[in-house]
């Protein structure tokens, strides 16, 4: 776990200074009074963790997080884990601009800083996602060395409705909170119900500057290609990385899928003339997309909530005689409740300018 240790003299330090000492003769038993009731709270870790009764201030572990709740309670952050893209300037509220960077509990860009945190206010600090080995153990470290109860979520793509659940009845957003959770709910048993009455297509998801990493069968990131295509990825050791496993282009020949899903910032744009790219089947028909992101790569990466767009999105281009909705207004549903953004046209048509086909494609 990388993590910015402070002292403990820092810590204690920050933590008076933010709560004071009452003068003798001011009303401390009112203060308290004021202050929202405790209670027990249990975590997907199973961790029994006291919480204040009302929370109006969040802080977030990490991307997942992020993109989790800010669905759920903008208002309420007190941070992010990482900066907003150049891309979701268009899409994001400018508000949301000036929050502080926190980092994140768990590998990425930048390590946890828990000085930003203390000094944030925040009452809870949330993680959201797949709970590491050490998940229990570290989040008791942190809650003890800052004195801020650390709670973690699970949210895969079957589970992501009991996620936004749990975090409804612990941030007093219940109602909000159902309406996320219906959605994510409805979305995964649309997308379940047509995977399971279709021939699979085989394909191959890549990755990397070069073409050379996949997304390998069984990962954490595979959950929508493995459930919705055949994914011809498979290695003794998936990664647990969002850039996949490196193969190379050879390895990519051999399996020769019907349909190549390119990530965003890769090698989209080249394949078409390469010579070496040429020889595999998805290339020559121009069965090969890039995958949409804006702000956040539909497939995943972080693999968060916004993978509900990448099932819809894989399952219009993949099933399209199967697929019976208008993909604009289930995209343009999914911006107003998950990004509080009123998608137009121009910008949907902006989104999928790599990613529904190519002239002169089959």
């Amino acid at each position: 776990m990388k993590v910015r240790v402070l002292t403990f003299f820092l810590a204690l330090a920050m933590l008076l200074s933010a709560c004071g000492k009452a003068p003798e003769g001011t009303a401390d038993t009112a203060v308290q009074a004021e202050s929202p009731a405790l209670r027990l709270f249990t975590d997907s870790t199973g961790r029994s963790v006291e919480v204040p009764g009302t929370i109006e201030k969040v802080a977030v572990s990490g991307p997942l997080s992020q993109i989790v709740l800010f669905a759920l309670c903008p208002e309420k952050l007190v941070g992010i884990a990482e900066p907003w893209s150049k891309e979701a300037e268009q899409y994001l509220d400018t508000e949301y601009d000036a929050l502080p960077v926190l980092g994140q509990l768990y590998g990425g860009k930048g390590e946890l800083n828990l000085e930003t945190l203390l000094s944030s206010g925040a009452q809870v600090v949330i993680d959201v996602g797949e709970a590491k080995d050490t998940a229990a153990e570290d989040l008791d470290a942190l809650q003890a060395q800052t004195g801020i109860p650390f709670l973690h979520i699970t949210a895969t793509l079957p589970t992501s409705g009991e996620a936004y659940r749990m975090l409804g009845d612990l941030l007093g957003e219940e109602e909000a909170a159902e309406t996320l959770a219906a959605y994510c709910d409805d979305v995964y048993a649309r997308t379940k119900a047509l995977a399971e009455n279709v021939a699979l297509v085989d394909t191959l998801y890549i990755t990397g500057a070069e073409g050379h990493h996949v997304i390998a069968r069984d990962s954490y990131h595979s959950e929508i290609i493995d459930m919705m295509s055949n994914n011809l990825a498979v290695v003794e050791v998936p990664s647990a990385k969002g850039s996949g496993n490196e193969v190379g282009l050879e390895q990519i020949m051999v399996w020769d899928p019907e349909v190549i899903l390119f990530g965003d910032q890769s090698i989209y744009d080249a394949v078409g003339t390469d010579p070496a790219w040429q020889s595999l089947t998805a290339i020559r028909t121009g069965r090969y997309y890039e995958v949409p992101a804006g702000p956040y790569n539909w497939m995943g990466f972080p693999p968060s909530v916004q993978r509900y767009l990448g099932m819809l999105w894989l399952g219009e281009l993949l099933y399209p005689e199967m697929a019976e909705y208008d993909l604009y207004e289930e995209v343009k549903t999914y911006y107003d409740l998950f990004y509080h953004c009123d998608l137009t046209r121009a910008q949907y048509q902006d989104l999928m300018a790599k990613s529904i086909g190519k002239a002169g494609a089959p």
